[in-house]
């Protein structure tokens, strides 16, 4: 619905969102399994099968983005696994294969996909939540930081960039859930007291994956980082954006995370 735009850049596909929970027919808003649980059961299976991915983590639970042309592939690679349920009017509605198959064929088993370098600036962020009715209170708050508070960024594919400091904030509202991503120093900024994260209060720190813009026709990207994760068991949120993936885990587990993501590297060669 937005106008056109010079301004704007908009990709050429179009995107449906899929959700793994514990019961296909569990409400919205359950705790879905995260994205290092689903890795060898919904992610490295469609990336064998060519299907390109977007992961969306959010404080609540976890969306896969996968292309509307590929949901034959995407069906017919995950019905072996799981219950599929579409959601028509509010209600979940199960899906066959069937229900695809008119002209479906078969996919190619991908090539090995290409192994992205990976990066992880000293930055500390914090994942947190807030409550819709308290939102205009930090209303202003937010648009200074998005909009005002940091530098133009930097031209795409500038070699020189430092990743030792990144500014990066994910603001998301999805059917009502507040999810937001943001810098221990930012955090700052904001009210402590309407600002929510898990009772353990952990920072995170990030793995950016991608040394140039991605694209979207890639696949194995969201596979590269999450299951050598999954085989380790360290939890991930992970978030993809137009130009990068990025991956958030422990602070604390921010170490052997790099070697495990080097050694997958060097094995590659």
């Amino acid at each position: 619905e937005l106008p056109p735009s010079e301004f704007m850049q908009v990709a050429d596909s179009t995107w449906l969102v899929l959700s793994v929970v514990s019961n296909g027919r569990a409400p919205s808003g359950c705790q879905a399994t995260g994205v290092t649980k689903i890795a060898r059961s919904v992610i490295v299976p469609l990336a064998e099968h060519h299907v390109s991915v977007l992961m969306l983590s959010t404080y609540q639970t976890d969306f896969i983005l996968v292309r509307e042309r590929d949901l034959p592939v995407v069906i017919h690679t995950l019905a072996g696994e799981f219950d599929i349920y579409k959601e028509e009017s509010g209600e979940c509605v199960p899906v066959t294969c069937d229900d695809v198959s008119n002209g479906f064929l078969k996919p190619k088993q991908a090539a090995s996909p290409t192994l992205h370098p990976v990066q992880s600036p000293q930055t500390r962020f914090c994942v947190l939540t807030v409550a819709p009715d308290t939102l205009p209170a930090i209303a202003t708050m937010l648009i200074d930081v998005l909009f005002y508070s940091h530098s133009p960024p930097r031209e795409a594919g500038d070699s020189s960039q430092d990743l030792d400091s990144i500014t990066f904030f994910a603001f998301s509202l999805i059917e009502g859930y507040i999810s937001i991503v943001m810098d221990a120093e930012t955090q700052k900024r904001f009210p402590s007291d309407l600002l929510l994260t898990s009772s353990t209060g952990e920072l995170w720190r990030m793995v950016r994956i991608g040394g140039q813009p991605l694209g979207f026709d890639e696949c194995g990207i969201v596979a590269q980082i999450a299951e050598p994760l999954a085989a380790a068991d360290i939890s991930a949120y992970y978030i993809s954006t137009f130009n990068f993936d990025h991956a958030l885990v422990p602070e604390e587990g921010i170490n052997e995370v790099i070697q495990l993501l080097q050694q997958r590297q060097e094995s590659s060669r």
